[in-house]
């Protein structure tokens, strides 16, 4: 593994596994994880994941928070999440889907696009079902995982696009039913999300809020306005979480050196970097890696 760079977790990473079925390396269908390489250590998921445990529980970190799931529970994990398996019973078993980020925008379905979901589920990415909606979600994986297994089928990967398309805006209705309001999305909120798909693609790079309020044609002080009316928190505090988040993760990890992880933030020194995290979270960095 590069040395600069978090372990990532892909299709490719599960791909010999002969319980798991695939289209190519952009979906996987399964009902067990215990071959999946979940790691001990915090690691970058480059994928879509649906998860519902129907047997056991596992305890989950995700974005460094700690979850507990257990049978029927939904859990949904989105691209560029940090997770982590902590622990897991030996029966852990359910329904599971993996896709790619490259399948997810084939069937056109992409989360960001709706940011009350969106906003909802980075802080909520699990949520308890009905006995009758994990019935219908068991009724998708059994038709798909049949479908994907009939390799003969000349149009299987457009057929799992469609049920899967299909799937995800079941799944987005039950995360939308527990919305604490619904709302039609206004200019501002259109604003908002377009500050946080920027702030994901660039934070270790840009921290200034004038970076981000160029690249979408506004003033610093508007685009600071828009993102406090549409969330109660300022833009800078929206950036510095993504950084604060990135290097607990790496600091977390034994391959990063402080000064290295400073370096990939793009801090002019160590000691620069010392101060901005202690900053946000009350202690150095070397506090931090010791907890």
């Amino acid at each position: 593994m590069e040395k600069n760079k978090l372990q990532n977790l892909n299709l490719s990473d599960i791909e010999k596994d002969s319980d798991i079925d695939f289209i190519d390396n952009d979906f996987a269908i399964f009902s067990d994880i215990k071959d999946v390489p979940l790691f001990e250590y915090p690691s970058r998921i480059d994928l879509c994941v649906f998860c519902i445990p129907l047997t056991g529980y596992a305890r989950v970190g995700i974005n460094l928070k700690d979850y507990y799931f257990k049978k029927n529970d939904l859990a949904l994990i989105m691209p560029r999440q940090i997770i982590q398996l902590y622990e897991k019973s030996d029966d852990f078993a359910g329904i599971f889907f993996a896709l790619s980020n490259d399948f997810m925008n084939e069937i056109a379905v992409n989360l960001e696009k709706k940011l009350s979901i969106f906003l909802y589920i980075k802080d909520n990415p699990h949520t308890t079902l009905s006995d009758q909606e994990v019935l219908s979600i068991m009724e998708y994986h059994s038709f798909l995982w049949e479908k994907v297994k009939d390799k003969e089928n000349d149009y299987r990967k457009e057929i799992a696009k469609n049920l899967l398309r299909a799937l995800v805006f079941e799944v987005y209705s039950i995360f939308d039913s527990h919305l604490p309001v619904k709302r039609f999305q206004s200019r501002r909120e259109e604003l908002f999300e377009s500050f946080l798909i920027l702030v994901s693609e660039n934070f270790q790079k840009e921290r200034s809020v004038s970076f981000y309020a160029e690249r979408l044609f506004l003033t610093p002080k508007h685009l600071s306005r828009v993102v406090r009316e549409a969330s109660g928190r300022s833009a800078s505090e929206w950036i510095d979480e993504q950084v604060i988040l990135e290097a607990k993760v790496r600091l977390k990890s034994s391959l990063f050196t402080v000064q290295e992880i400073a370096d990939k933030l793009r801090f002019p020194n160590q000691s620069f970097f010392g101060k901005y995290f202690k900053q946000h979270t009350g202690m150095s960095p070397s506090e931090y890696r010791k907890k």
